[in-house]
């Protein structure tokens, strides 16, 4: 076990919690195991999509598990049970963490929330080497909130931020506009900052379960995945709507659950667009096989706060992508300079239909696409980093 580590992870989302984090850390944990390092975490029993706890005895193979939250009671108004899952998932970290931080080469905080390792700070043992993954950058989403209560948590969320990120020995971004948003905001050293783009998970093993819902003489326009505000979920529901009146031959999917896509339904009343519940981890690559085109969102002015962990999967799937992002993003040069198809820079229903249009008759050249993403996405590389 020469130079193996052992190794605590702090997030509330984990293993087998469907949402795009849980799936992350539960791979990466796995990643780690793979390499003879000893993993523990401390996280949640699983409550997406609902925001409703529900108990979990599932385990990891070489992964200690340690879970907590199962009688948390969330409320439905989004700020409020952002602030529950901060200040309970902190108090769990805390009480856990005399017992599980013993022994421990290295704590993996992954950000947001953030909350739990600012209060557990003066309780680490300094001589444990603390290396942060960072996952959104919180601050950007609250820059165009209004309101009294916006701002003060905005102020919190920057202080808590800072100090978490300054008091770590590395930190991890999963983009380049990420890291430099970062160091802009909390005057960050570079000599500790890394950047390892997200990793690809899909094993090439296509399921047979979806067959019943999609009519494969149609072309299917796919969104799947968590959905909040940063999708902007409003805008990409009316752009399907416009599309679906002006591209021929189309249906539109939403795969995906929770409060926004109950609200979404309720509105929708075009018998064009479908809405079905997230899929299980072992038919994503089937559900990418069938769809025609992939939409992957992301609201104006948000692209430095965070990049899409299934842009990964979705290219090397072969998939063809519609990726919605700012312009001049980390994201809009990637697809520019490795020749991929394709990025709309603006949300104007007029200029997606006719990009989403292009890419349907596009003949994208698939084996190029999967050679980009098999260099790119490496798991293997953010293990490294993490070390270094």
């Amino acid at each position: 076990m020469k130079n193996k580590k052992n190794i605590l992870i702090l997030s509330p989302f984990f293993y087998p919690e469907p949402i795009s984090t849980g799936k992350f850390n539960a791979n990466f944990a796995e990643g780690l195991v793979a390499k003879g390092h000893k993993v523990t975490v401390l996280c949640f029993h699983p409550f997406y999509p609902d925001w409703k706890a529900k108990k979990s005895n599932a385990q990891l193979k070489g992964v200690k598990i340690v879970r907590g939250g199962k009688h948390l009671v969330y409320t439905n108004k989004i700020i409020f049970r952002r602030i529950i899952l901060e200040f309970s998932f902190a108090f769990f970290v805390l009480r856990n963490l005399r017992e599980h931080q013993k022994g421990k080469d290295l704590v993996i905080p992954v950000f947001p929330p953030s909350f739990a390792f600012y209060l557990i700070l003066p309780f680490l043992n300094k001589k444990t080497r603390k290396v942060g993954m960072v996952h959104d950058l919180q601050e950007v989403y609250s820059e165009d909130k209004s309101g009294f209560l916006n701002k003060l948590l905005r102020l919190l969320i920057h202080k808590v931020e800072k100090k978490c990120y300054l008091n770590c020995n590395k930190l991890l971004f999963l983009s380049n506009e990420m890291k430099n948003e970062a160091k802009k905001l909390y005057n960050l050293a570079d000599e500790k900052l890394e950047v390892q783009y997200p990793f690809i998970t899909i094993k090439d093993k296509i399921t047979n379960d979806l067959e019943s819902l999609f009519d494969t003489k149609k072309i299917n326009v796919v969104y799947s995945g968590a959905l909040g505000e940063k999708q902007n979920p409003m805008q990409l529901l009316n752009f399907f709507s416009e599309a679906s009146k002006k591209i021929e031959n189309t249906v539109f999917h939403f795969f995906s659950e929770g409060e926004t896509i109950k609200k979404l339904k309720e509105l929708n009343k075009n018998n064009r667009i479908l809405f079905h519940n997230l899929v299980d981890k072992e038919n994503l690559e089937e559900l990418y096989s069938k769809s025609s085109v992939q939409i992957i969102p992301q609201k104006e002015n948000t692209s430095k706060g965070s990049l899409p962990s299934k842009l990964p999967n979705l290219l090397a799937s072969g998939c063809k992508v519609l990726v919605i992002t700012d312009a001049n993003s980390e994201i809009d040069f990637f697809f520019t300079n490795n020749n991929l198809e394709s990025v709309a820079t603006n949300w104007n229903n007029d200029a997606l239909v006719g990009k989403l249009k292009f890419l349907i008759q596009k003949k994208i050249d698939v084996e190029h696409q999967k050679s980009v993403a098999k260099k790119n996405f490496i798991m293997n590389e953010m293990i490294l980093k993490i070390f270094r």
